[in-house]
């Protein structure tokens, strides 16, 4: 079976790893341009495209995907996983046996960009991983296959990313195989049931104390590694990456700080207090709100 594979992030390059393992014939990569990073913007080259160079797969960058660009390869199906862009109809016709798409949600359940964060951001205790024929509304074809998994307590996206990375590539194997064998189904989508997930931004960092301490757990857990939940704390703007919640009732206006020490910096929040653990000044390193306050006092 020849497959053309797009994608660009870790998670996406987990998957072509297990096609590379499975012995398919990838006969075109395609991922999104090299970006300039770091203080020396030196062009980074995507994980996808790191590992398609390795196995001397052939890598293609278009500004504007098209039909010709799918038609020259002659695959028998195309996979897309966390590619970035949308796939114009014409290019969805090509392959003769579809194009598929592994998703990081129990679909309908969080279309879009930010699956996983958001299902942190929710409070879900379940999240899994979907294989779905790609139609034109986004994330809304036709299920194949899903996996299951519990999100814990504690997880921030950054481990669900690497969890869901490899169920999705264990996945990915399954719906293949079950395509290529004809047993492959098609479950049409409970549109009703849908749930959206837009791509984060920095606006969606400052923490609402207003919030319920559990609220304000999530959204510190999925914010994790960016864009990171912040607070304010005297004039700086502080990254929070790690907090306890208890159900003490400070009888403080949320926001308050009712009190700093060892164990953390505990902020009131809504139906109890939240206690910071490790937080970042700008310009500074993560450290512990007592570390902190060692150099900068506050005054409760």
């Amino acid at each position: 079976m020849k497959i053309v594979f797009m994608g660009t992030p870790e998670f996406a390059r987990k998957s072509l790893e297990r096609l590379y393992d499975d012995g398919y014939d990838i006969v075109g990569v395609f991922t999104q341009a090299d970006k300039p990073r770091n203080r020396g913007m030196k062009l980074s080259l995507s994980p996808v495209k790191e590992l398609a160079l390795e196995y001397g797969t052939t890598v293609y960058q278009p500004t504007v995907l098209t039909a010709e660009d799918i038609k020259k390869l002659q695959s028998d199906l195309l996979v897309v996983v966390a590619y970035g862009k949308i796939l114009p109809r014409e290019v969805l016709e090509i392959p003769r046996l579809g194009c598929i798409n592994i998703h990081g949600s129990l679909l309908p359940k969080y279309r879009g960009a930010s699956p996983i964060q958001h299902a942190i951001l929710k409070g879900e205790k379940l999240t899994g991983v979907t294989s779905q024929y790609i139609s034109d509304e986004i994330d809304a074809g036709d299920i194949i296959l899903a996996k299951s998994t519990q999100i814990a307590e504690n997880e921030t996206s950054a481990d669900l990313f690497d969890r869901l990375a490899v169920l999705g590539a264990q996945l990915l194997s399954e719906t293949i195989d079950a395509i290529k064998h004809g047993k492959a189904t098609r479950a049409p989508q409970n549109h009703n049931e849908a749930t959206y997930a837009p791509k984060l931004t920095k606006q969606h960092s400052q923490i609402d104390w207003s919030k319920s301490a559990y609220e304000i757990k999530c959204k510190v857990r999925a914010l994790i590694p960016w864009p990171v939940a912040t607070m304010e704390l005297g004039d700086k703007i502080i990254k929070v990456y790690s907090v306890d919640i208890t159900d003490n009732q400070a009888g403080e206006i949320p926001g308050t700080i009712v009190s700093h020490g060892k164990a953390g910096l505990e902020v009131a929040a809504a139906d109890g207090t939240v206690i910071i653990k490790d937080m970042q000044a700008p310009g500074g390193k993560i450290m512990s709100p007592a570390d902190y306050i060692r150099g900068n006092p506050i005054d409760k």
